[in-house]
């Protein structure tokens, strides 16, 4: 398989790699553009709450990141409510970063889980003002099937909690999404390390976002392009087929018609 040529599309929009990153958590802006260079992604989300995209007088984000070569998601990450999150979410439009947003509405601090009800009200109100809307939700396949009948394009189940690196805790519920829904599916939150973004391409996700399974590494280059090749190798897999699993040995050079 051409793995140049497999492109994802989402609302009409063409992505290069599958594997999405974040920007949070790494030392500097130095080492965020290093990290995301070696990842090879051309989608990095950014905190529209957390770091300064709007105020240009001041160090910025975007200065590191050129237009041409990266596609900005803004994401609501942090906001508790549903009029937090559209507003943030319309502040990054208006600021001119992108009509694209990743919705994020959280139920509460400890865990960072979805408040599923605020997340579907709000992603109502965005997708009714025009916005491209990819909400980041929980693994529950109706509540997915909600989302995609409101108009979102494209639905990002968590693998894990935000930042817990514990990997794909449920993949029969991941695997309910996928065929229960006819929109991409985006994996996101919980990878820890590269096996784990394989996976979930092998499960049969069209990408994977990551943050803190890279920014938290010791060594975020390194892991960064480590994730690149797991998700590469979990694409080729899904597509090139797995054989089936057996409960006894199948010998790989059988004797019949031998004699």
């Amino acid at each position: 398989m051409d793995t140049i040529n497999d492109r994802l599309v989402i609302a009409g929009r063409e992505f290069k790699s599958r594997l999405w990153v974040g920007t949070g958590k790494y030392k500097d802006f130095v080492e965020t553009k290093k990290a995301i260079d070696a990842s090879g992604a051309d989608v990095v989300t950014v905190a529209v709450r957390r770091v300064n995209i709007t105020d240009r007088s001041k160090e910025n984000l975007l200065d590191y990141l050129d237009p041409k070569k990266y596609i900005i998601l803004p994401n609501t990450a942090g906001c508790y409510t549903v009029e937090d999150a559209v507003r943030y979410a319309r502040l990054a439009r208006a600021a001119g970063v992108s009509d694209l947003v990743k919705l994020e509405v959280l139920g509460d601090e400890k865990t960072l889980f979805p408040d599923t009800a605020g997340l579907i009200e709000a992603a109502k109100i965005l997708i009714k003002e025009g916005f491209i809307v990819l909400p980041y939700t929980n693994d529950d396949p109706i509540v997915a099937k909600k989302l995609v009948d409101i108009g979102c394009p494209a639905v990002m189940p968590l693998a894990a909690p935000i930042g817990s690196g514990l990997g794909i805790r449920n993949p029969y519920n991941l695997k309910i999404i996928m065929e229960t829904v006819k929109v991409p599916i985006i994996v996101d939150a919980g990878v820890g390390t590269a096996s784990d973004a394989a996976l979930a391409m092998e499960y049969g996700a069209d990408a994977v976002l990551m943050n803190t399974a890279i920014a938290g590494a010791q060594d975020p280059i390194a892991m960064a392009e480590a994730m690149k090749y797991g998700v590469w190798a979990g694409r080729l897999a899904y597509k090139a087929g797995r054989i089936p699993r057996k409960l006894y040995a199948t010998a790989s050079s059988p004797i019949d018609g031998m004699l």
